[in-house]
């Protein structure tokens, strides 16, 4: 499940799940810009806006035939010994990249996508802060004590948040 961080300027707001964060927002009092307001996602760092106005639900429909569940089909593309050995999988080609995703996913997100996430966000939180740069180059230098040094003046949400993003802290 994708999880999400929000700020008021500075300060930390809320983590989790995005009804977490969307009813945590609608349920905060009002700040004076609605810039101060910032949402990231969690896994790739980036700002995202959540449309936090209440919608009435319509009724759906019933509908004959199987249910979607949120399957997509997508194309793709393997050399014919990759075909092979797929169809030998049990389960077939279907399942056994299935497993292989959420492998994969379970796995961890790679170094470089971290510290990319931590990039992102602190594009966004930092970049006016004094050591900026430098910081950003010791993040992906993977120099965690220079990170901390860089940032000891910084806000302590916006400094926890990126190296949690970068390792995990």
């Amino acid at each position: 499940m994708t999880s999400y961080t929000a700020f008021v300027t500075d300060s930390w707001l809320a983590t989790g799940p995005r009804n977490h964060i969307v009813e945590t927002l609608r349920e905060m009092p009002q700040v004076e810009r609605a810039s101060d307001i910032l949402v990231f996602d969690d896994e790739t760092g980036r700002q995202i806006d959540f449309d936090l106005r209440e919608l009435e639900e319509e009724p759906a429909a019933p509908k004959r035939g199987r249910p979607k569940l949120g399957v997509t089909s997508k194309e793709v593309t393997l050399l014919p010994r990759h075909w092979d050995w797929l169809a030998k999988q049990p389960g077939g080609a279907s399942a056994t990249l299935r497993k292989l995703v959420e492998h994969a996913r379970k796995a961890g997100l790679p170094d470089r996508a971290k510290r990319d996430a931590a990039y992102h966000f602190l594009s966004a939180m930092a970049g006016d802060y004094p050591h900026y740069e430098e910081a950003i180059r010791a993040l992906y230098d993977d120099d965690r004590e220079r990170f901390d040094t860089l940032t000891a003046k910084w806000p302590v949400a916006v400094r926890d948040h990126a190296k949690g993003l970068a390792w995990g802290q």
